[in-house]
């Protein structure tokens, strides 16, 4: 895989994916297609910008004609498709963002791809595509597709489109699936950045309904050396789920939280409760450990502590981002309006 096509590299999952490329393979080349929309930062990505082997393109994945013309002037090996939006209270507010990227944008991917004959193509999806989960039991690869939000069912739509491509024509695609991820620079309108900038600022913390909507946690580089594995040895046409093996309750991460940060629990704000809300995520990734040679490295605690450490040493960032400034700064460099 000499030269990777990585989508939405801008963004929390992506930029540490071609950080750890960059890292790990000294001959890779990336090219990183990310239309920069809110979530999106090229400062995550600024100890590498400067590296020979990367190099940024302003695009849209939806924009036929650029991806295109991107293929036409490079010959990528393989492509990763990070590219997503994400948020689960946007899509039900506005789902067209959501079915314009998440599935037009996949299908434009995929044409293109297809007939620039790539040897690989790894879609990056979610285990929210599965639905909600009762008090036991575990999503596995072979678990039916009952996605409950806007966002999931338009990420459902995509997989659905990976696999009937590999399916029709053979395509050489394969899925990826995992539970929350965590850590650095994550956008603070997830959970766990959301909270612990807010707390740092002695801000209060919105918990939905009870609290007890139970997540998988894993933190966000052992999430990205299991996409590495399945791009270089999973097999195609196949899903692979990766999951931390932690089960919390959001109320259980909000008190975790509370005394890591030695904060009173007057800081806790109940408010009412996500529309369908799934109540419980928890990922049996075996598949992946078998057949890729991958396990989650991180344990939730240390993970949990860096990640704490990080927001504290990173203010700035978080100020930056907090305030739309980098935004104002590249849409200045690329002359539009970032969305």
């Amino acid at each position: 895989m000499k030269k990777l096509l990585v989508t939405g590299g801008c963004g929390f999952i992506g930029s540490e994916f071609i950080r750890q490329q960059l890292a790990q393979y000294d001959d890779q080349a990336i090219v990183n297609l990310d239309c920069l929309t809110y979530a999106g930062n090229p400062e995550n990505l600024a100890e590498v910008c400067d590296d020979p082997r990367y190099q940024f393109e302003h695009g849209d994945i939806a924009d036929r004609e650029h991806v295109e013309r991107l293929f036409g002037e490079h010959q990528f090996d393989a492509v990763v498709n990070f590219a997503a939006e994400s948020h689960v209270d946007r899509s039900l507010l506005n789902s067209g963002p959501f079915v314009r990227t998440n599935v037009c944008g996949t299908q434009v991917l995929l044409d293109v791809s297809r007939q620039a004959k790539i040897q690989r193509y790894v879609q990056v999806s979610t285990d929210e595509v599965y639905g909600s989960l009762g008090p036991t039991g575990f999503f596995t690869e072979e678990t039916p597709l009952a996605p409950s939000s806007p966002y999931s069912a338009s990420k459902a739509a995509a997989d659905m489109l990976v696999h009937a491509y590999y399916h029709s024509i053979q395509f050489p695609a394969l899925i990826t699936r995992c539970s929350n991820n965590y850590g650095p620079y994550q956008f603070p309108e997830k959970l766990l950045p959301l909270f612990i900038t807010n707390l740092l600022e002695d801000q209060s913390v919105p918990v939905y309904g009870t609290g007890a909507n139970v997540r998988d946690w894993i933190h966000v580089s052992d999430h990205c050396r299991g996409i590495n594995a399945a791009l270089r040895l999973g097999r195609v046409g196949e899903v692979y789920n990766f999951g931390g093996r932690t089960e919390k309750t959001n109320l259980e991460i909000t008190h975790l939280l509370l005394g890591l940060l030695e904060k009173p629990e007057s800081l806790i704000r109940y408010v009412t409760d996500r529309p369908g809300h799934d109540l419980r995520y928890a990922i049996d990734c075996t598949k992946a450990e078998r057949e890729l040679g991958w396990k989650p490295e991180i344990g939730f605690d240390t993970g949990l502590t860096g990640t704490i450490d990080w927001y504290r040493r990173h203010g700035d960032w978080v100020e930056h981002v907090k305030s739309g400034e980098y935004r104002r700064y590249y849409a200045e460099q690329y002359g539009t309006r970032l969305a």
